[in-house]
């Protein structure tokens, strides 16, 4: 009788043991230790990855000090104004620069930490809603950088309105690490509200938000986008609030009408399968 070969047994021992899970399984469902073990190891992949991207920062810190510097720089140049930062301790260069490091360490190391994210929580969604969530995944980073570029524009305005106020007698001691960190906040503040209509039609292409809650609820939306706006842009100068806000409300009222798009068509789909759209 011929011996059966190994690959032949490797299959049928392998079949056998899904079907011996599969009946204490039949969900297919993974067990909350795999799930944590699993969460670890992604979290550490991502930690690495940015320790790495930080340590190549470190080498790019002193340009980037430079280019937040131009501003103030610029502003006393202009207006006779004398003014200049300053560190208020010891090691406040040093943690500064070491700031900013970690900063470029996550933006460096984004696309690990973004595929790291998605590789956990991509198999837990159906296939449908996989291709939306890369699919949106993609589109967000343009906007984040089209973000940070608008916060990048406004700031030499805002620091000029600021330093406007100071008499041409005085002198102006901005303290330096409270100045980086007003920039960074700008930068990526701004960075992140450009993504949240991407999320918003995200979430109505996943059947969570309806068009129609979001047409209703533009007040509220406009009275955020004005208020985060003046939160950023902290000056008298309305006209930097303006060009922030600007697009802020094109991209949202552009997600309410790709929503809409989006709920009429389904609409559509499901009458001709016999079906009622529950847009509730």
């Amino acid at each position: 009788m011929p011996t059966p070969e190994r690959g032949f047994t490797a299959v049928s021992v392998n079949k056998k043991q899904k079907k011996r899970r599969g009946r204490h399984n039949p969900d297919e469902r993974m067990p909350i230790g795999v799930h944590l073990r699993e969460l670890k190891r992604r979290i550490g992949r991502s930690a690495l990855a940015i320790v790495l991207g930080s340590v190549a920062g470190w080498f790019v810190t002193d340009f980037i000090l430079g280019l937040m510097r131009d501003p103030v720089i610029a502003m006393a140049v202009s207006s006779g104004n004398n003014s200049q930062l300053n560190y208020t301790y010891v090691t406040a260069a040093f943690d500064l620069k070491m700031q900013i490091a970690v900063v470029c360490g996550v933006v460096i190391a984004s696309p690990v930490w973004i595929y790291q994210l998605f590789a956990f929580i991509v198999p837990a969604l159906r296939k449908e809603e996989r291709r939306y969530v890369l699919g949106f995944a993609s589109a967000s980073l343009p906007l984040f950088v089209l973000g940070c570029l608008s916060g990048w524009y406004v700031l030499p305005r805002i620091v000029g309105v600021m330093l406007g106020f100071a008499s041409t007698k005085e002198s102006t001691l901005i303290d330096a690490t409270m100045y980086y960190q007003f920039v960074i906040k700008l930068v990526i503040v701004l960075g992140i509200a450009f993504i949240v209509p991407v999320v918003l039609v995200a979430m109505n292409f996943m059947g969570v938000l309806p068009a129609h809650a979001m047409r209703r609820g533009w007040r509220i939306a406009v009275l955020v986008i004005v208020v985060v706006t003046a939160l950023v842009t902290p000056s008298a100068d309305v006209f930097s609030m303006v060009i922030l806000a600007c697009p802020l409300l094109a991209l949202y009222f552009s997600a309410v009408g790709i929503a809409w798009i989006h709920d009429r068509r389904l609409a559509r789909r499901l009458k001709r399968e016999g079906l009622a759209f529950d847009d509730a």
